[in-house]
């Protein structure tokens, strides 16, 4: 007798664990033309360089291997590229050290795969990067938050974690980070590496949105202070297009090693052919004209929301200004809820996504996060616009 579904297994305690994205979610609410969403993390599709993204895949396509299985490392050419854009921001780096990646969220999924137990623990940044915490979730991971004040991270806090709960890693996005688009300074990078020697734990360093720099003057990488404790996640989904769903991890050669099985595992190789156009069209040197272009966007872009922000936004409330990026951290006046303004918010055709779920403990229910990039400035004014009379209401 075949038995009833009711009977069946339940799904893993660790899958079951894992919260939903609320910007997932908020995707089938925003889909009506009418609204202005500023809650996803949406590169301007008006800005991709179709043409000479279209090149490069006629280009390959003259070679049929670009149709055939690849290595689970990735297409030699583009791991070259991406080691040779390290070693020009000073870090050595060779194309052996790259794993390619799905995305450099599949890069999330390997290391957590490879590093943690269930149990571990992990330190992040407070608030963080959303799918990161989903991710480290599934693992079965512990986390633990690390507090970020105005005045920077707190590496006492940092420090104190660590001899506490001998993490596997800490995760930080430390150039324009999601959800707050704050960057970590210099002394902040130094001391952060400088713990994890003196700790022994490793660093995951993500950084999607580094070339996104719109003003001011570049920030070492992690890596440049503690080569030997660093590994690096990075992505072309935001200076490319994330429909390519290319990402890399930069690693040191055991957890390389590890995390090549892993990949092989999960889907054997990402895409052949989307690698091989992506190496194709960095080398046509297209990209840095293109990448231009974006930046020149987005920071008016930015500048358009910051100003709309002062015009339209309660008073009380406050905002960071950060120089490059995709995103705006904002905290409403004493005694607002983020997520409950949300739904007036959604009634006057504008969306966010309320801070909250960034948060691993005890969540400020007064932040939201506004992201800059999708639209023009005169449609920022008017959803901002709008924002202002949701809360003012």
């Amino acid at each position: 007798m075949a038995p009833l579904v009711s009977d069946l297994p339940s799904v893993s305690q660790r899958a079951g664990s894992a919260r939903t994205s609320p910007v997932r979610d908020l995707l089938a609410l925003t889909e009506r033309p009418a609204v202005i969403s500023f809650a996803g993390g949406l590169p301007a599709p008006e800005l991709f360089d179709v043409d000479g993204i279209r090149a490069a895949y006629d280009a390959v396509l003259s070679s049929p291997s670009v149709l055939q299985y690849s290595t689970s490392e990735g297409d030699s050419s583009l791991r070259t590229l991406v080691a040779a854009a390290y070693t020009a921001d000073g870090v050595q780096t060779s194309a052996d050290d790259l794993v390619i990646t799905t995305g450099s969220q599949q890069g999330l999924g390997l290391l957590s795969t490879v590093l943690v137990d269930p149990g571990d623990v992990i330190l992040v940044e407070e608030p963080c990067y959303l799918a990161a915490l989903q991710t480290f979730a599934l693992a079965g991971a512990r986390i633990v938050a690390v507090p970020h004040g105005d005045d920077g991270i707190d590496l006492d806090a940092l420090d104190r974690a660590a001899a506490v709960h001998a993490p596997k890693f800490f995760y930080i996005v430390p150039t324009f980070q999601n959800p707050t688009g704050r960057s970590h300074d210099v002394e902040a990078r130094r001391g952060i590496a400088a713990i994890a020697e003196h700790r022994g734990f490793r660093i995951v360093e993500d950084e999607p949105y580094r070339q996104l720099r719109y003003e001011g003057t570049a920030l070492p990488s992690l890596a440049a202070f503690a080569p030997d404790h660093v590994l690096s996640l990075g992505s072309f989904s935001k200076v490319i297009a994330p429909g390519l769903r290319i990402g890399w991890l930069r690693s040191t050669g055991d957890v390389r090693r590890a995390a090549t099985i892993a990949k092989q595992a999960a889907d054997l190789h990402t895409s052949t052919i989307d690698q091989a156009a992506a190496a194709h069209y960095l080398a046509s040197g297209r990209g840095d004209a293109a990448l231009d272009r974006i930046r020149t966007a987005y920071a008016q872009r930015r500048d358009a929301m910051l100003e709309a922000l002062s015009a339209h936004l309660p008073a009380g409330s406050a905002w960071n200004a950060p120089e490059g990026g995709m995103f705006l951290w904002v905290r409403l006046p004493e005694g607002a809820d983020a997520t409950t303004a949300l739904t007036h918010a959604l009634a006057h055709d504008v969306a966010f996504v309320p801070g909250a779920p960034f948060y691993s403990g005890a969540a400020d229910p007064r932040t939201l996060r506004l992201s800059f990039t999708t639209y023009a400035p005169g449609r920022i004014h008017e959803g901002i616009r709008r924002l202002g009379v949701a809360l003012a209401g």
